[in-house]
């Protein structure tokens, strides 16, 4: 089954608002074996929507819709969707007894324009939603479905997960998919693919591998795809263990898991807590630390320290060092390290230093130069990347990698 995610709104066109909602339709489609063949915004004008219901209808199965539901004047997606199905807004007696209801338990007076939400397209099958004031619907024509909704995310995803997801299954058209991912780090898709070509080559039809990058991580995505009467447990498990075999020093781990969860727990099992030193990563080092939840089981802390007086002061880099190399040095980022490994008194640390641009740069010490080091119970190792000139790039790039570098060595790979 092919389906087209439509998003109604200018706020979406011109950037004021992001549509998070078609990533997440997206993968709740995937999940049921719902291929999405396009996504595409529409600006809030009659014409352009009808048009695009035109096309979408021509190009997929499903069309599911989201936005243009609401109570005030800008909002025309009903009438669009009344002009489109040749039919008429009538008022829904039930719907209006709920909308009433609704508003009562809130506290809140009923308007007139509240009650316009009771206001539907004549044929259609109504999805309820427990979670506003605008009815989901459910429109057939020509074997094509068009499923209409909020664009309130939290409403949408209501509706979908009760009313529209369930009913899409029952119809028994949907294959299953079934993903297993590799998370890897450490090195680029072109690289990765280079190394495990031939298992790539070796796959079966019914499976594929995707290469799913984003800074300094590289997903590995393996998808089983067919009838729901088949089992592809045993090849994701077959060409899954022989991809990560062979790439055994970047595959970190798989599914939701992050690289600083992965590291957590290898720490944990040492027994044993990390500290950090962050330069031109102003803290976001820090900051994937402790988005897991319980890192305070591990992780001692950190220090932003970007002036020479700092790195001085607050985890002993010798002032000489910093005189003769510069504070974005393999030199200087040793001394951080393992200052701050004696400080903060724990086992391992991580120190980061660059320049993170988009200026700042010179001849020898170009924008995007990052020098790290990571110091354990039996050395430091450092790396030095060279990351381009865009700012937030060059700090998760190298926050990322610096990651890395640790987790190779709780791995006794570095």
């Amino acid at each position: 089954m092919k389906a087209e995610i439509m998003t109604i709104g200018d706020e979406i066109l011109i950037g004021q608002i992001v549509d998070t909602n078609s990533a997440w339709m997206g993968q709740k489609l995937n999940e049921v074996g719902i291929d999405v063949v396009q996504i595409s915004s529409v600006s809030d004008k009659e014409s352009a929507i009808f048009e695009a219901l035109a096309q979408a209808e021509k190009r997929a199965e499903v069309v599911l819709i989201t936005g243009g539901l609401g109570p005030t004047k800008d909002d025309i997606t009903k009438k669009v969707l009344c002009d489109y199905f040749d039919t008429k807004l009538v008022r829904n007696e039930q719907i209006l007894q709920k909308l009433d209801a609704w508003f009562k338990n809130r506290g809140r007076e009923m308007t007139s324009l509240n009650e316009c939400q009771a206001d539907l397209p004549e044929g259609c099958e109504v999805l309820p939603n427990r979670m506003g004031t605008a009815s989901g619907m459910w429109f057939e024509r020509n074997e094509t479905i068009f499923i209409s909704m909020p664009g309130v995310p939290y409403e949408m995803k209501c509706i979908m997960e009760e009313e529209a997801l369930p009913r899409l299954v029952s119809l028994g058209r949907t294959d299953q998919v079934v993903h297993r991912t590799l998370l890897t780090a450490g090195l680029p898709e072109s690289l990765l693919s280079q190394r495990i070509e031939d298992l790539e080559a070796q796959l079966p039809t019914h499976l594929k591998l995707a290469y799913l990058p984003r800074p300094g991580m590289v997903r590995l995505r393996l998808t089983a795809k067919g009838p729901k009467n088949l089992d592809f447990s045993k090849d994701l498990k077959t060409y899954g263990d022989a991809i990560r075999e062979r790439l055994a020093d970047v595959v970190f781990g798989e599914g939701e898991q992050t690289l600083t969860s992965v590291i957590g727990d290898l720490l944990l099992t040492e027994n044993a807590r990390v500290g950090l030193a962050e330069s031109c990563t102003g803290g976001f080092l820090s900051s994937l630390f402790v988005e897991v939840p319980g890192s305070s089981r591990y992780y001692e802390g950190s220090v932003v320290v970007y002036s020479y007086e700092l790195k001085s002061k607050f985890i002993g880099v010798k002032t000489e060092t910093l005189m003769q190399y510069g504070a974005v040095s393999e030199e200087v980022v040793k001394e951080m390290a393992l200052g701050t490994q004696q400080e903060m008194g724990v086992a391992y640390s991580i120190a980061i230093s660059g320049i993170a641009g988009p200026d700042g740069g010179t001849p020898d010490k170009p924008v995007g130069n990052v020098w790290m080091a990571v110091a354990g119970p039996n050395g430091v190792v450092t790396h030095r990347g060279s990351y381009g000139n865009v700012r937030a790039l060059n700090i998760e790039r190298s926050a990322m990698h610096a990651l890395y570098l640790l987790w190779k060595m709780l791995q006794g790979i570095a």
